[in-house]
């Protein structure tokens, strides 16, 4: 099957409103709306690196978007639009099929449209997304916001996919392999949340960035991670590797004053979220547990490890 064969068997769509021009030129003309900002960030997955060679063509597809809606998610802007580059070994049919249906899955509950990509053959497996989001002009959501004295804030559970994916076939697979990006909460934190990032490469690793980019440090209060009832049974060291390290959870993690803390619980988001520490001047991550210091040795996930 020729490429522009598949292009229009497998991700072409009717037009929308949202999208001058679409799939089927050579680039996509979206306008945008008066007095927002455009938002741009791009993932890529590739086979037995970012997800098990065992998992569903439809996991692959949600799960390619879903990382990148969970990027916008961190700005707190509203998802518009992806365009995909795929490269495939061979043209198999069925995994086609079932790819771009989990693909659009992933879209639909956010009104995303795919706009554009390509599509080439490659030795190995590897998918990139490329997501575009609008944002109020001034109110983006950066790492470099976090002032003395905030909430550090986690949505949803964290652990959960890394413990997935070292024990595939458990119940919290679904997590490793269908994130939940969180828009309508990134959305809610506007004009609330200090800093924020998405959790991808391990809960610390990524809370380290926002107290880098802030120039403070922070004590997280390990007694109150949201952690699923089958890491709470695993012995405390590792249930903090998993959490702390893991990666792959797709969570914001955020600070937040305690005034505006409290403003955002009024508001009262679907998604749930826990204090699980607060923000310091000391330059440093520090660790406690039941109020007592504990000293730990962590390192998130590393792309060129």
């Amino acid at each position: 099957m020729a490429e522009f064969s598949i292009i229009d068997r497998y991700f072409k769509t009717a037009a929308s409103a949202q999208v001058d021009l679409g799939i089927g030129d050579d680039s996509a003309i979206v306008s945008p709306p008066v007095g927002q900002q455009l938002v741009i960030c791009t993932d890529t997955l590739i086979a037995g690196r970012h997800f098990p060679l065992s998992t569903s063509a439809h996991a692959i597809g949600w799960k390619s978007v879903a990382v990148n809606l969970s990027d916008l998610a961190a700005m707190g802007a509203t998802p518009h639009s992806i365009l995909l580059a795929l490269s495939l070994p061979q043209v198999d049919e069925v995994w086609l099929q079932d790819f771009s249906q989990g693909l659009f899955d992933c879209c639909a509950p956010y009104n995303v449209h795919l706009i554009g990509g390509d599509t080439t053959q490659s030795p190995h497996l590897t998918i990139s997304v490329t997501a575009l989001g609008w944002i109020p002009t001034g109110q983006g959501i950066t790492r470099s916001g976090a002032q003395v004295g905030d909430y550090v804030v986690v949505s949803g559970q964290v652990g959960d996919a890394a413990f997935a994916l070292q024990h595939l076939g458990h119940p919290l697979q679904q997590r490793l392999d269908y994130p939940s990006p969180r828009c309508e909460l990134g959305q809610s934190l506007r004009g609330l949340a200090s800093s924020m990032i998405d959790v991808s490469d391990g809960l610390a690793q990524d809370l380290g960035h926002i107290l880098k980019a802030s120039h403070v440090g922070a004590t997280l209060w390990l007694d109150q991670l949201p952690i699923d009832p089958a890491l709470q049974v695993l012995p405390h060291a590792k249930q903090w590797q998993y959490a702390l390290a893991g990666g792959d959870d797709y969570e914001l993690c955020f600070t937040i004053s305690k005034d505006n803390y409290q403003r955002l619980c009024q508001l009262n988001p679907v998604t749930p979220f826990t204090i699980i520490g607060c923000i310091q001047a000391d330059l440093s991550l520090k660790f406690e547990y039941q109020g007592e210091p504990q000293f730990l040795q962590l390192s998130g996930y590393q792309h060129f490890a």
